[in-house]
């Protein structure tokens, strides 16, 4: 069964939402360990920023891997012939 590019992306938005809170929480814990102030409205920006790359990234990466899949399952392996099997 392959996932479809909807699926993937509810997927990917999901993952992101719930790295999004924790990287928040995390920012607020962090960031003064190392002197840095900021306020929520910071701290909701940065993580905002973070948040369309991690999206992209999830989306892409789950693409290609969906891609490679079905690709194996149907025997292409990249423009690479197979050696072909004789019976005896």
């Amino acid at each position: 069964m392959t996932q479809s590019r909807l699926m993937s992306l509810v997927e990917a938005i999901t993952n992101v939402a719930v790295g999004y809170i924790l990287a928040i929480v995390t920012q607020i814990v962090v960031f003064p360990w190392f002197g840095f102030e900021a306020t929520l409205d910071e701290h909701l920006t940065i993580g905002l920023v973070f948040v369309a790359v991690s999206l992209a990234r999830g989306y892409l990466l789950r693409r290609l891997f969906e891609r490679l899949r079905v690709a194996n399952r149907l025997g292409d392996h990249g423009g690479h012939a197979e050696p072909v099997q004789t019976r005896r």
